[in-house]
């Protein structure tokens, strides 16, 4: 028996990633968790994940949101080129967000590149569920 599932009322799908050579990811595995916690479909690509594989393995997997956790300060680069790929990919309604150690003072140049939501040291996971919830669609 085949079931269809209407697009409203699926999980949104979540895919948490780690770019960079940044080798920390207990807070991705933190924020999946609680992701997963709360309902939502969720797929963590592990570490050491280049933009393109991220951006290809979002496009495949379907997904409505990238977040992205960078601690390595590579930031600005990681999170403009995930975001510059998905738009040449036709595929800007994916919803990128991320955290990690970030200065606020970048935090206004990431919204420029495309970055929706960025939190820092001491976001709470509900915080982090609650964003999800309330800014990402199911498409």
């Amino acid at each position: 028996m085949t079931q269809t599932t209407d697009p409203g009322t699926s999980p949104l799908r979540i895919l948490v990633a780690k770019p960079g050579l940044d080798g920390h990811d207990r807070g991705a595995k933190v924020v999946a968790r609680a992701l997963r916690d709360a309902g939502m479909e969720v797929v963590y690509t592990g570490l050491h994940q280049t933009p393109e594989q991220i951006v290809e393995a979002a496009i495949q997997e379907d997904v409505d949101a990238v977040g992205l956790s960078v601690l390595s300060g590579a930031h600005m680069t990681l999170f403009a080129k995930v975001a510059e790929l998905l738009k040449t990919r036709d595929a800007s309604d994916i919803v990128v967000f991320g955290g990690g150690i970030i200065p606020d003072g970048d935090i206004p140049q990431l919204d420029e590149l495309g970055v929706a939501k960025v939190f820092t040291p001491g976001a709470t996971t509900t915080e982090i569920v609650e964003w999800v919830r309330g800014n990402v669609e199911r498409h």
